[in-house]
């Protein structure tokens, strides 16, 4: 096992090195871990406590992240312990301040699915086309459509951006975004529903016309 004298911290040093070489101390393992992290610990909190609060509250999961370090036994991953604390943070600051965060009716519309697109269940019935990455031209397509995606991704509200983020980018468990945002399983799912067509409609804009 790595320690600290031998561990070369990069980005793409496992979460199991790093965890454990934070453990033993590793100043530059743990701030990998907070780079790695910060931004999907910010979403969550913004999704729960909104954004006047949600560094603060990051800021405090990550000093109790860093008091139990040493406890941390790997028996879930070091994401999920991370977000489950990040939660229960946001949680305890709504307790405090006897205030609520609501769902922007908006969000809770029931969306219109192409059927072309989704099946009733939200997964994909016809994915979006690949892109294929053959030619210098067509890797640069990829990476503007990544920024396109990218920013709208910043754009969508909050809990529809963690729910995307934690389900379709993380994989997680319906039941387990819903308790982690305080939010039903169909509540999961309709903002699911919404960030998906949000970003298939960037997606087919821009392979219609180039442009985000």
């Amino acid at each position: 096992m790595s320690t600290i004298s031998t561990l070369n911290v990069t980005p793409s040093t496992p979460d199991e090195q790093l965890v454990s070489a934070a453990q033993q101390g590793a100043e530059a393992a743990l701030v990998e871990l907070i780079n790695r992290y910060q931004t999907l610990l910010l979403t969550v909190a913004r999704a729960i406590v909104g954004q006047a609060h949600a560094e603060d509250t990051v800021q405090e999961a990550w000093l109790s992240i860093y008091r139990s370090l040493d406890r941390f036994e790997g028996r879930s991953s070091f994401k999920t312990w991370a977000v489950r604390i990040v939660s229960n943070e946001a949680k305890t600051r709504l307790r405090r301040e006897s205030r609520t965060v609501a769902l922007d009716e908006a969000e809770l519309e029931r969306p219109r699915l192409d059927e072309n697109n989704f099946k009733n269940n939200g997964h994909w019935a016809a994915p979006p086309s690949r892109w294929h990455s053959e030619t210098p031209d067509a890797l640069l397509e990829e990476t503007q459509l990544k920024r396109c995606i990218e920013k709208t991704l910043s754009l969508l509200p909050e809990r529809q951006k963690a729910a995307f983020m934690l389900r379709d980018l993380e994989q997680q468990p319906l039941e387990e975004i819903a308790d982690t945002l305080t939010i039903s399983n169909a509540n999961v799912r309709v903002l699911l529903h919404r960030a998906r067509l949000t970003l298939l409609q960037v997606v087919e804009h821009y392979q219609e016309t180039g442009q985000c």
